[in-house]
């Protein structure tokens, strides 16, 4: 019997898959309560309930942060501070304040936002891999209640774990075990117990970007997988999500240094999410390296795939707005399914206030929008 993941892999050597249509595996996008006269756009919001996303990183040195205090015991004085604590090296417990989630959800709703990507990690102890947990991590009932919650609030819920070996300190021992037996079936656990756990989503988010050695140059562990090693593993990755009915959805990073290998073996069905967070979008202007980033938007239109792009406050005040604008002008509305802004701050309260900025920015982004 041919599989999805093998069928894919043919068609990528037969120089088919761009021809894929999107909606052979995927969901047709739907309304929610937040939505302005039924529109089906999304508008949503990156949120971390786990940052393990480095194993190690030269910035905790840099700012003489602490590296081995638990959470009770630091006190963030910036935000930027504790950007560099909680998501810039491994921490073996949950990085959480509830008070922050609870107003950034609530801000959320009432800037008329419809979706909550929720970055899970190791902050959940999976019933199939309870090992990879952390000290506090949620359970499986704790996050049902939370994710019932967020529903009621008209946001839908969407999970993401990053696969990208840049990404992946919250698999712990099971990072170091990339592209073997072994990882293959914790990866395949943990996305079918996910898929459970939030009730079958429209999509999961597998991340896969920066996998680059540039971005593991301070690790003591680096692993990079190239040519046909990278997509074999996206391909599994794609087709656990696809076989139990849900869309897979990457960052689109891959294709800044590989254009003509993205556009060949990419599938139609993943839902691509380019970034960009500087402050021009006038390609005319903008270094070689930069023009990539924004000229990414118009290359995915180019070859017909489905965008959420994604903007951010990390950089400058005016991205996400600035954002909204370019991809309304240069994405067909049938493939444009809408926007996500991805603050990457840790839930903690010395980062609140960049996090009502973030909805803000594109609450009021969402608005010019439909004028």
């Amino acid at each position: 019997m041919t599989t999805r993941r093998d069928f894919i892999k043919m068609a990528s050597s037969a120089g088919l898959v761009v021809s894929m249509p999107s909606f052979t595996f995927s969901q047709l996008k739907h309304s929610t309560s937040n939505d302005p006269k039924g529109s089906s756009m999304i508008w949503a919001n990156l949120l971390h309930l786990g940052t393990n996303m480095w194993e190690d990183h030269p910035y905790v040195k840099w700012a003489g942060v602490p590296e081995t205090v638990y959470k009770d015991d630091f006190e963030c004085k910036t935000c930027q501070e504790a950007i560099v604590w909680a998501l810039r090296c491994y921490r073996p417990f949950l990085v959480f304040d509830q008070f922050v989630w609870d107003s950034v959800l609530q801000n959320m709703a009432n800037a008329g936002m419809n979706m909550v990507v929720i970055d899970l990690g190791d902050a959940v102890k999976y019933e199939s891999h309870p090992e990879i947990a952390v000290k506090n991590a949620w359970s499986r009932e704790k996050l049902r209640m939370k994710l019932d919650k967020i529903r009621k609030l008209g946001l839908e819920p969407i999970p993401k774990l990053n696969f990208a070996t840049s990404h992946d300190a919250w698999l712990g021992e099971y990072a170091r075990m990339v592209s073997t037996k072994k990882y293959y079936e914790v990866c395949q656990d943990l996305i079918s117990e996910v898929i459970d756990i939030f009730d079958t989503p429209r999509f999961f988010h597998l991340g896969m970007d920066e996998e680059t050695p540039q971005h593991q140059i301070s690790y003591n562990y680096a692993v990079i997988r190239q040519q046909d090693l990278w997509w074999d593993d996206l391909y599994f990755y794609i087709d656990e999500v696809e076989k139990r009915g849900v869309r897979a959805w990457i960052w689109s990073d891959y294709g800044w240094h590989h254009p003509e290998l993205f556009f060949k073996k990419m599938p139609k069905s993943v839902l691509q999410s380019n970034w960009y967070y500087g402050a021009g979008f006038d390609v005319n202007k903008l270094n070689e390296t930069v023009k990539t980033y924004v000229k990414f938007y118009d290359d995915l239109e180019m070859h017909g795939y489905d965008q959420v792009p994604t903007g951010s406050n990390w950089s400058v005040d005016t991205n996400m707005e600035d954002t909204v604008e370019y991809c309304k002008m240069n994405i067909d509305p049938s493939r444009l399914q809408g926007f996500m802004t991805a603050p990457w701050l840790p839930t903690l309260s010395t980062c609140m206030e960049k996090h009502l900025e973030a909805i803000a920015q594109i609450g009021h982004a969402k608005k010019r929008f439909y004028r």
